[in-house]
C-alpha cells in the first residue's frame, strides 16, 4: 500500500504504428494509504507522506549517518557507469547525476535504471529508511556489475556494441498490448542486430554499404515512436533484399533455345535470329552487357509473349513492367526519401521482385507514356535504357548506384511515332509484321485450338476443325494482322461445342430412355451435313451428337453468325472514279478505297473523310498535274473543255469517316481515281496500289511495304502497284505471299495508269492537220 507521488509534466499520445502513449512525471515522494474513498471513475484514497523533500537539502548530516554504506553504494554505482558507452548521452549525463545529486537520492534512481524485477522494485520502494534502503539495492548493483563482465567475457569485442546492455529508460510506455515493455524492447533490439548483420553479410556494394552502416547507427539511435522509425527500417530492408550479386546461369546451347523458340512461336524469323545471335556472342564473352531490343508491330501478334519465351530459353527470370498510362517519373526512378509514403521505381521494385540483377524485363506499351506535371517518364528511361550509363542506374529511393548492364530490357510498341527520338535511338528496333493466311492456320491449329481445347474441357476426339473452316473463319469472320480476335472465334466455336457435348452426356445418363438404345443404330445413317448443321438446333437433341463434331460452314453460320467480311472487292469497284490504295496503321495494314464524282460548280476541290494535312497536300498534287497533263491524255470535263475544274466541282471522299486519315502514300490512288472519272474506264477490280507523288509525276517510296502486301493478300487482290525504289522492302514478304500476287514496280504516273486499267493508259496521238495551200 505505499506509493509514489508524482507530478505530470507531459502526455503524449499516437496511434502509428499501434495506440501507445507517453506519461512524462517528476517524481515527488513516497506515500501511504490510510483509506480508500472512491474507486470510480479512477481512485480516490486519504494518503500519508512517508519522507520528505526537505531531508535532502541538508547533506552535511546523510555521511556522518549512513558513512560506509553510502560510500560503497557510490563506489558500485561509479564502477557501473563506466562500464558503459559514454559516448551515449544518457549514460553520460547519468555519471554527472551520481556526483551532483544527494547520496540520500541515488538508490531510488539507480534502481529505476538498472535492470530489475517489478517485485523487486516494490521491496525498494517499501524501504523507508535510508540504512535499509541502500541495503537492498547494493546487492542489485553487485548482480548487474557481475552479469556485465560475464556478458563481456562471452561476446566478440568487435563491436562497441558491448557496452549499451543496460536498457537506460528514461520514460515509459503505456500500451495495449499483452507484451510487456522490456520483451518488445529486446524483440526490437534483436531484430536490428539482425539486420545489421544481414547489411554486413550481404554483397553490396562499398557505396551502398557504407549508406547502410550509417543508417544504422541513426536507427538505434531512434525511437521507435517516430515515423522516421519505420521508413529507415524498411529502406534498409530493401537494401538487403535487393540482389547486388545474385544472378542466375544462362542456358547457353543454341540448338535447345531454337528447338524452345520453335515451339512456342511459329514464324518471326527476326526476332529468333536476334535471340540465337545473342546467345552465341555468349558463349565467346561471359561479360556481354544485355541488349536494349524493342519489339514494333501491330497488337495480337505475340511481342509480349516471345518475351516470355525469350527469358525461358535463356533460362533467366522473367518480369512485366506496363508501362501503358504512365505519366509519372517516379514511377521509374523512384521517390525521394523525404516525402510521405516514398517508395521505389518500378525498376528496383521489380529486380527485388525476381531476386536476380540479370532477369528479363518486358516494358510492354513503351509507345504510350504520357507527360503530366510529374514529370516525362520517357526521358527517366533514358538512363534505364542507355548501354553506357545504366551500369550506374540511380534510384531516388535508394539513392546508390545500382548496376542494370546485365539486365535484357525487352520493350514493346505498336508504333514508333509516338516513341521520342533520344529514347528510340537508345533501341534495337525489330519489326514484328502480321501474320499471313498460312500463317494464321498454322498458329491456330499449332497453339490456339489446343489452347481453347483445353480451357473448355473438350478433347480432339469431340470436336474437329478442319483448316478449311479455319481459313473461313480467318478470311470471313477476322481481318486483323494479329490472331486476337481469332482466338476470340475458335472460343466462341469450343462454347457451342461444349453445350452439345454436356447436353449429349446429359441424355446418354438417363437409363430409362428407349430412344438411346434406337439412337445407336441411327447413327450410322446421320451424314456428316446433317451432323454439323444446325448445331445450336435444340429440335436434335433427343440424341447424344455423334462424335466427333465437325466443325464446316454450316456450323459456323449458325455459331458465328453470318460472314462480317466480303472478299469480293469487284462490285464495289463497278463505276468510274474508284480506286484501292493501301494503308499502314498501328494496327497493321488496311485496304482503303477512294472514291471521286464530279458536278457543275465553279472549279472547286472538295475533300472529306477526316483527312489531315498531308493527304489534302496529296489530293491538290493529283488535280494539278492531271489537269497538267490534260491534253496528253484527252482528258475533258463534261463540256469537253481540257481544264477539268472549268465549270465543274470535283468531290474526292476516302470510306470510313469516322477513322482519321493522313500520310502521303494515297497519292497514286487518288492520281487513278480522278483519271479514271474523267476518262471514264473503270480501274482494274483487282488492284491496289500505294505511293506517294510529286508534281512532275515521279512516285516516290512509302515506308509500311510488308503490312500494306499483307493487308493486299488478305482482300484477295491479286496486283499490287507499288515504287520502284521500294523493291527491296519485298525481300520480307514470304515466299508463298509473292507467289500469289503480282507485283508492278512504277517509276513515275505513267506507269501507274497503265498498269491499273486494262489494255493501259496510252497517251492519244493527236491527229495532224494538213492545210491545204489551194
Amino acid at each position: 500500500r505505499i506509493g509514489t507521488a508524482a507530478l505530470a509534466v507531459q502526455v503524449v499520445g499516437s496511434n502509428w504504428p499501434k495506440p501507445h502513449y507517453t506519461l512524462l512525471v517528476t517524481g515527488l515522494c513516497r506515500f501511504q494509504i490510510l483509506q480508500l474513498l472512491k474507486e470510480k471513475p479512477y481512485p480516490i484514497a486519504e494518503v500519508e507522506q512517508l519522507d520528505r523533500l526537505e531531508q535532502f537539502t541538508n547533506g552535511s548530516k546523510s555521511e556522518e549517518e549512513l558513512g560506509e554504506l553510502s560510500e560503497q553504494f557510490y563506489k558500485y554505482a561509479v564502477q557501473l557507469v563506466e562500464m558503459l558507452d559514454m559516448s551515449v548521452p544518457a549514460v553520460a549525463k547519468l555519471r554527472r547525476l551520481l556526483d551532483n545529486l544527494p547520496r540520500e537520492a541515488l538508490p531510488d534512481i539507480v534502481t529505476s535504471i538498472i535492470r530489475t524485477t517489478n517485485q523487486e522494485k516494490l521491496q525498494i520502494l517499501d524501504a523507508v529508511r535510508l540504512e535499509e534502503r541502500f541495503k537492498m539495492t547494493i546487492p542489485l548493483l553487485v548482480r548487474q556489475i557481475e552479469g556485465l563482465k560475464l556478458l563481456q567475457k562471452t561476446r566478440k569485442p568487435k563491436q562497441d556494441d558491448d557496452k549499451r546492455v543496460v536498457a537506460i529508460r528514461p520514460n515509459r510506455r503505456i500500451s495495449h498490448g499483452n507484451i510487456t515493455e522490456d520483451e518488445e524492447e529486446e524483440e526490437d533490439h534483436d531484430d536490428v542486430v539482425m539486420l545489421e548483420k544481414k547489411i554486413r553479410t550481404s554483397s553490396m556494394s562499398e557505396q551502398a554499404l557504407k549508406v547502410c552502416l550509417k543508417e544504422i547507427k541513426r536507427l538505434k539511435k531512434m525511437p521507435q515512436s517516430m515515423p522516421e522509425y519505420a521508413l529507415t527500417r524498411n529502406y534498409l530492408e530493401l537494401m538487403v533484399e535487393l540482389p547486388w550479386n545474385k544472378s542466375t546461369k544462362d542456358r547457353l546451347e543454341i540448338r535447345a533455345a531454337r528447338i524452345v523458340l520453335d515451339n512456342d512461336h511459329y514464324a518471326m524469323e527476326k526476332l529468333k535470329k536476334r535471340v540465337l545471335e545473342y546467345l552465341a556472342v555468349r558463349q565467346l564473352k561471359n561479360n556481354l552487357k544485355g541488349p536494349i531490343l524493342c519489339f514494333v508491330g501491330p497488337p495480337g501478334v505475340g511481342k509480349t509473349s516471345v518475351g516470355r519465351s525469350i527469358a525461358k530459353t535463356l533460362g533467366r527470370e522473367f518480369h512485366r513492367i506496363a508501362l501503358g498510362g504512365v505519366c509519372d517519373q517516379s514511377d521509374i526512378r523512384g521517390h525521394r526519401r523525404t516525402y510521405v509514403g516514398s517508395m521505389p521505381g518500378r525498376i528496383i521494385n521489380g529486380l527485388k521482385t525476381v531476386g536476380v540483377n540479370n532477369p528479363v524485363f518486358l516494358l510492354d506499351e513503351v509507345d504510350k507514356l504520357a507527360k503530366s506535371l510529374q514529370g516525362d517518364p520517357a526521358a527517366a528511361l533514358l538512363e534505364v535504357l542507355d548501354p553506357e550509363q545504366n551500369h550506374s542506374f540511380t534510384d531516388h529511393y535508394l539513392n546508390v548506384a545500382f548496376d542494370l548492364s546485365q539486365v535484357l530490357f525487352i520493350a514493346t510498341a505498336n508504333t514508333t511515332a509516338t516513341i521520342p527520338p533520344a529514347l528510340l535511338d537508345r533501341m534495337e528496333v525489330i519489326q514484328v509484321p502480321g501474320y499471313t493466311q498460312e500463317e494464321k492456320i498454322e498458329i491456330a491449329h499449332r497453339h490456339l485450338i489446343p489452347k481453347q481445347l483445353e480451357q473448355h474441357g473438350l478433347t480432339p476426339q469431340q470436336i474437329q476443325i478442319p483448316q478449311v473452316t479455319t481459313l473461313g473463319i480467318i478470311t470471313r469472320y477476322t481481318r486483323e494482322a494479329g490472331v486476337r480476335a481469332l482466338d476470340r472465334k475458335l472460343g466462341a466455336i469450343c462454347r457451342a461445342v461444349a453445350v452439345k457435348v454436356a447436353e449429349g452426356q446429359h441424355k446418354e445418363a438417363k437409363p430409362d430412355r428407349a430412344e438411346v438404345g434406337e439412337g445407336e443404330d441411327c447413327k450410322e445413317h446421320i451424314t456428316e451435313d446433317a451432323k454439323a448443321e444446325s448445331i445450336s438446333d435444340t429440335a436434335d437433341l433427343a440424341l447424344p451428337p455423334e462424335m466427333p463434331i465437325l466443325i464446316d460452314f454450316h456450323a459456323l453460320k449458325d455459331i458465328l453468325g453470318p460472314p462480317m467480311y466480303d472478299m469480293e472487292v469487284s462490285e464495289r469497284l463497278n463505276q468510274p472514279g474508284v480506286a484501292i490504295g493501301l494503308a499502314w496503321t498501328p494496327l497493321g495494314g488496311e485496304i482503303m478505297f477512294v472514291e471521286a464524282s464530279r458536278m457543275d460548280g465553279d472549279g472547286q476541290l472538295t475533300l472529306t473523310g477526316q483527312l489531315g494535312d498531308v493527304m489534302k497536300e496529296s489530293a491538290h498534287l493529283a488535280i494539278s498535274w492531271l489537269r497538267s497533263n490534260a491534253k496528253r491524255f484527252q482528258l475533258t470535263n463534261a463540256s469537253g473543255s481540257f481544264d477539268l475544274l472549268d465549270n465543274t466541282d470535283i468531290h474526292l471522299h476516302f470510306p470510313a469517316g469516322a477513322v482519321t486519315k493522313d500520310g502521303p502514300s494515297a497519292g497514286v490512288t487518288i492520281v487513278t481515281c480522278l483519271a479514271s472519272l474523267f476518262s471514264g474506264r473503270l480501274v482494274c477490280s483487282d488492284v491496289a496500289m500505294t505511293g506517294e507523288i510529286t508534281l512532275r509525276g515521279l512516285v516516290l517510296p512509302v515506308g509500311g511495304i510488308k503490312d500494306k502486301v499483307l493487308a493486299a493478300h488478305r482482300a484477295g487482290l491479286k496486283r499490287i502497284i507499288i515504287p520502284q525504289r521500294n523493291e527491296k522492302d519485298l525481300e520480307e514478304i514470304a515466299v508463298h505471299v509473292r507467289q500469289d500476287l503480282t507485283f508492278v514496280l512504277a517509276g513515275c504516273l505513267d506507269e501507274v495508269l497503265n498498269a491499273a486499267f486494262d489494255g493501259g493508259f496510252a497517251v492519244k496521238a493527236r491527229r495532224e492537220h494538213l492545210n491545204s495551200k489551194l
